[in-house]
């Protein structure tokens, strides 16, 4: 395989590679593009044309630098054992293959995609969608040889990509309700998919049938599909094996596959929570579950959120405490679909605990929320600060309200066994404590601690560090 007539270099070494704001030359989809998408389709073998690029719209030689584009990328595929099944495990590929070119930083999926190219590879030449479909055409089809036929489709005229944009939305939720007939009792193997692992080497992604990839691009057919034809790539079985704790979601098999594919970083994982050793996240994310502690509950936003939540921060700030296949309790990365799931963040106490959220969000979810719960938790409709939210959660009685009471309860206790004469609350095994905010300050690590406190203040502050009054 030869990218000789490409002017970039191409390879898995400008994986993970970082195109910042100041030197791009273009921007296309992202936050700032409300339709985007990348969408792969099978085809039969004689509807489309062997390795054709076509571009519907302004090439990037003709968008002017430093602009923002919207984009859609359609691969189609044929061959005799391509199916439909493995059309989710093509898109994602185009996120891993994109990343192989300088100069260009491909993020997300499905219908967040956000790429840049930088203007040290155009001015190189990189200049037409031409020269990332030949890339595109030629990795698919060494690395997936059951493709015998391929077709790439570039569109970034607006009209024609909001009517592509619509059919690609209907395709994602078909595959998305097939994926929901089976439970996780009803399956032996779960699947595994390490594609994010060039921004964060230590995450694994357990892909079950009640709990979707966090990208929302990879159900346990794609995977199951993916093995099959590829056990030697990026997504691969995971035998459960032995049940530790059905009700977390806690297997031996799921163990043993973080702690060998994160070089032992990561060894013990609960599927089932956003709290107690909660499944990594690389930055793929389609959306986060953030805890609210002032009011014992999490929220939820997602990727395509405008502005601050509700706890006055934005997606991107909480982005940085949920990315980099670290387990952080309290800040989940996870997918749309999953929130869908019988399954979702149940040890935390499932839609009970959920305290706020998007309404575009709300909308796409509200037929699987509980209906005891679901005008109970306000959007940004409703609510957009902690007061507010504590207000509202009381007048509609949230099942979250339960939990301040026990908290006051489990104070008192606390308050009975304390030593007369020990003025200290011991913490026996480790306790974990974020000082600076969220997206950066120390993490400092308590183990086996006696602490000595006469008062506790917690005052928030604003952006700058300055004390509200």
């Amino acid at each position: 395989m030869s990218f000789e007539d490409i002017p970039v270099d191409i390879g898995v070494v400008y994986e993970g590679e970082r195109v910042r704001g100041k030197d791009m030359f273009v921007e296309l989809g992202g936050p700032k593009m409300e339709q985007k998408f990348e969408l792969a389709i099978a085809r039969d073998m004689g509807d489309i044309e062997d390795e054709k690029v076509n571009i519907i719209g302004p090439d990037l030689k003709d968008m002017e630098e430093g602009s923002y584009q919207p984009l859609g990328i359609v691969v189609e595929v044929a061959g005799k054992e391509i199916e439909p099944d493995l059309e989710g495990v093509i898109e994602r590929r185009i996120h891993e293959y994109v990343n192989f070119v300088e100069g260009m930083m491909h993020l997300n999926q499905r219908y967040d995609i956000w790429i840049r190219l930088s203007k040290k590879s155009f001015e190189k030449g990189f200049n037409s969608f031409e020269f990332l479909g030949k890339v595109l055409m030629r990795l698919f089809k060494s690395e997936m040889n059951i493709i015998e036929k391929i077709q790439v489709t570039f569109i970034t005229d607006p009209a024609v990509l909001g009517e592509r944009y619509d059919d690609a939305i209907k395709r994602y939720d078909a595959r998305d309700a097939r994926a929901r007939g089976l439970s996780d009792a009803d399956v032996d193997t779960f699947y595994g998919c390490s594609l994010c692992q060039s921004f964060a080497p230590t995450h694994v992604c357990t892909i079950t049938p009640q709990r979707y990839a966090n990208c929302g691009a990879i159900s346990w057919f794609d995977g199951r599909a993916a093995a099959r034809v590829d056990p030697k790539g990026p997504l691969y079985a995971i035998p459960k094996g032995d049940t530790i704790d059905e009700f977390r979601g806690e297997f031996t098999g799921v163990n043993q596959a973080y702690t060998e594919k994160s070089l032992g970083k990561v060894n013990s994982v609960a599927l089932y929570s956003a709290f107690e050793k909660p499944h990594t996240s690389c930055g793929c994310f389609e959306a986060i579950a953030f805890v609210i502690p002032e009011v014992d509950g999490l929220g939820v936003v997602h990727r395509d959120f405008k502005g601050d939540t509700v706890n006055g921060l934005p997606f991107s700030s909480m982005a940085d405490s949920t990315a980099g296949g670290r387990q952080i309790p309290g800040f989940h990365g996870l997918s749309i679909e999953y929130m869908r799931s019988p399954k979702f963040l149940q040890v935390d106490g499932g839609w009970d605990r959920i305290v706020w959220l998007p309404e575009s969000i709300k909308e796409r979810v509200y037929d699987f929320m509980p209906e005891a719960i679901r005008d109970k938790i306000p959007t940004e409709a409703e609510v957009m600060s902690i007061d507010d939210l504590k207000a509202y959660l009381k007048q509609k009685n949230h099942p979250v309200v339960e939990r301040w009471v026990d908290l006051e309860e489990d104070l008192d206790d606390v308050t009975d066994i304390t030593p007369a004469d020990g003025d200290y609350v011991p913490v026996p095994g480790e306790m974990t404590a974020m000082i600076g905010g969220v997206g950066g300050g120390l993490e400092i690590i308590f183990k086996n601690a006696k602490i000595y406190a006469e008062k506790v203040i917690i005052r928030r502050t604003d952006k700058k560090g300055d004390k509200k009054k």
